[in-house]
């Protein structure tokens, strides 16, 4: 009994010590495909919303208490009426959402490209549930809202410049005309806005130069809402397109939104990537986090000198460690986890939990590469150095050309695939193929015996710089089937505006069914 007291005692001094933690913090804050983040405070709660593209649900929601440590608690868009994404390629889809919250209520307004345009939608609760769409007038890509005085104002970028309307928040009727307020300071793509008042001035945050190297934040300011706007003669406040940051390894610094602390303390959340063997990357655009002094009358700096790095060394808040969620993930007790992903809006029953034996059950559907709602169910790859495993019962389907297994997937005719499929003597094999715009060929495979039964267990593990691709029968040792380099699933190579997403998939020409018992996501550092 003292023992557990001491040991009580010691993990509570901990847990005070870690709340209390002023240590600096690692960047990104929220690794993997999270681009374009937004950021509200409400008291001492944060919330943060990210972009999702094709994939459904659409825009996750995260929860903090220190901006360092986040939670997914949800996705804003959970239902097929709020975010219709038929034929979203990693070029459509759901783009970057702004979360505000005014009086009492939440609002996420974002652009469905492809599928409707700009809208929004708002909640009581930030876990939801969400209204369905409400519909916008001013298009452009981008959009945000600024409360002021009873006024709801949305700015976004049609024409290539930052416009604005006064909206009714509650129809989405638009009120007054839009009227251009600032095409930023030249850089190609002027996007992202967002309006904040400060001593007196309105404040227009945007990003220009594209999602790419060139990407920076720009600002300008006026005394009235409509502009003129003056820009920051010390403009970029954000860019790594610099000398002093040519050799790190986070580029493409953007697309920012600043929220205010409790303590008053100021921060930027942004997006970059990290290369990774070279100019690449291929786990996308990443939430990263930076302090920002703001002297009354002037200019927001962020962090010193308007670039960031991996190890900040800066006072934080009061900490709150929330562990990631990686490990093994069984079914069907963890598939309610937010963190879970589908390609566009699933096709119903595509993906069951069989309790009887405790497996995931999909229903194989078209290829990956065809683009229309296959039978897929992944999650985001977070760590540069990782594995994957899951087990796969015998593949009973008697269907020539069924395959099953791993797929490593940055966009539809940019994958690697690691799978079981049905030979037309009814053997099975192992198979890894490599899929990349006109290049599509089985890089190796390994035929299993007429005999084998049983399960079989499949591997993906990365380095950083090559996916390497496993198989093993039940009781036997790991077998490598081949290797494939990373960079060739980069945005640079593949393109796409997404990140690589580790799924588990079933493709067939005629009905059949694939079972998983396990999906183990386990990172490496």
């Amino acid at each position: 009994m003292r023992r557990f007291f001491i040991s009580l005692m010691a993990t509570m001094a901990v847990g005070a010590c870690l709340a209390q933690s002023t240590a600096g913090y690692r960047n990104p804050v929220i690794p993997g495909y999270h681009p374009d983040p937004s950021v509200c405070r409400v008291g001492s709660d944060f919330y943060l919303v990210n972009s999702s593209f094709q994939y459904f649900p659409g825009v996750p929601i995260f929860h903090s208490r220190d901006l360092v440590n986040w939670e997914q608690i949800g996705n804003v868009l959970d239902r097929e009426s709020q975010v219709p994404l038929t034929g979203a390629s990693s070029w459509q889809g759901i783009y970057a959402p702004t979360i505000r919250y005014h009086e009492g209520t939440y609002y996420m307004i974002t652009t469905n490209v492809g599928n409707g345009g700009n809208f929004m939608v708002t909640a009581t609760d930030p876990r939801g549930p969400w209204s369905e769409p409400i519909w916008l007038q001013q298009q452009g890509i981008d959009p945000s809202l600024y409360f002021e005085n009873g006024k709801c104002y949305m700015v976004s970028n049609p024409g290539d410049a930052i416009w604005l309307c006064e909206i009714n928040p509650t129809t989405g009727e638009q009120l007054t005309e839009s009227r251009q307020l600032w095409q930023g300071t030249g850089g190609r793509y002027p996007e992202g806005p967002h309006l904040y008042k400060k001593d007196g001035f309105y404040y227009l945050l945007i990003s220009e130069g594209g999602t790419e190297y060139g990407h920076m934040i720009t600002i300008a300011r006026s005394r009235n809402i409509y502009g003129p706007y003056t820009p920051n003669p010390d403009n970029p406040i954000l860019c790594h397109q610099r000398r002093i940051t040519q050799g790190s390894q986070i580029q493409g610094t953007g697309h920012a939104d600043l929220v205010e602390a409790e303590d008053g303390s100021l921060w930027m959340v942004f997006l970059a990537f990290r290369t990774y063997g070279g100019n690449y990357h291929h786990m996308g655009r990443e939430t990263f986090l930076a302090p920002v002094k703001w002297p009354k009358g002037g200019w927001p700096v962020v962090n010193g000198n308007g670039t960031v790095d991996t190890l900040m060394q800066v006072t934080t808040l009061p900490q709150y460690p929330t562990p990631r969620r990686t490990g093994r993930f069984t079914f069907p007790k963890d598939m309610e986890d937010p963190g879970w992903l589908y390609m566009q809006n699933p096709q119903p029953d595509m993906a069951a939990c069989v309790a009887a034996n405790s497996c995931l059950r999909l229903k194989a559907g078209k290829s990956l590469t065809e683009n229309d709602r296959p039978a897929f169910v992944g999650r985001r790859q977070e760590s540069a150095a990782f594995s994957l495993e899951t087990m796969m019962p015998i593949f009973e389907t008697k269907t020539v050309g069924a395959e099953a297994g791993i797929t490593v997937y940055q966009i539809n005719d940019g994958h690697y695939d690691l799978f079981v499929r049905v030979n037309e003597d009814m053997s099975r094999s192992v198979a890894l193929r490599c899929k990349l715009k006109a290049i599509d060929y089985i890089v190796a495979e390994c035929k299993l015996p007429f005999e084998a039964s049983g399960d079989t267990r499949l591997r993906v593990r990365s380095d950083g710089s090559m996916y390497y691709f496993e198989y093993a029968q039940e009781g036997k040792e790991w077998q490598q089937v081949g290797a494939l380099d990373c960079l060739l699933l980069s945005s640079e190579v593949a393109g796409g505006f997404t990140g690589v997403v580790l799924g588990l998939y079933a493709a067939s020409p005629k009905p059949a069914e694939a079972y998983f018992k396990y999906y183990d996501y386990e990172e490496k550092f």
